[in-house]
């Protein structure tokens, strides 16, 4: 017997159809990813300010129109850039939004300044914690035993390559951080 739901292979198409109006009003740059949205601006002015705010309430609006209602724990605000005038932004309730210096979004960790040290850190040390699995794992851990396998290849690499293309290590300190984990392998 198989059950399911008879909308189940249509789901991703009419949750998007569903939403798809959600920034016809929004002056500010949305973008939207499965069921997260993320509303983004340059804020240089008071005007800039007022934009963001307005838009973030016609935001919740649309929520309330469409019963979509926005996780509001979820909701946080991110001031990048050192000009940015890191103004406190409200939801129609009047509760500020939650101002995070860094945030993880699709598995990597974003920072306010942009750099790349967290994210990395985070990396080595999941592929640490596979390597010293496998090692504890495997009584013969020779280059012989362990290559042919591909346990480094299918386990380990993955955590140290995933998303290279966004934060791409380019200090000397990150990329021997991430070179000690292959030392290691070895």
């Amino acid at each position: 017997m198989v059950c399911g739901s008879v909308l189940g292979p249509l789901s991703p198409l009419l949750f998007v159809i569903y939403i798809n109006d959600i920034d016809d009003s929004v002056a500010c740059k949305i973008l939207k990813f499965a069921d997260v949205t993320k509303i983004y601006s340059s804020v240089g002015s008071a005007t800039d300010i007022e934009n963001l705010q307005s838009d973030l309430y016609k935001l919740i609006s649309w929520s309330k129109d469409w019963q979509m209602l926005f996780n509001m724990d979820k909701c946080k605000v991110m001031h990048m850039g050192y000009n940015n005038l890191q103004a406190e932004y409200d939801v129609t309730d009047g509760s500020i939004l939650e101002s995070v210096n860094e945030e993880k979004d699709l598995g990597v960790i974003i920072s306010e300044d942009l750099k790349w040290d967290k994210q990395c850190g985070a990396a080595v040390s999941k592929a640490n914690k596979i390597l010293g699995m496998i090692k504890r794992s495997f009584s013969v851990r020779s280059r012989e035993i362990v290559i042919p396998l591909r346990l480094y290849k299918s386990l380990v690499r993955p955590h140290l390559e995933y998303c290279t293309h966004i934060w791409n290590p380019h200090y000397i300190k990150d990329i021997k951080l991430i070179e000690g984990v292959q030392r290691r392998a070895n």
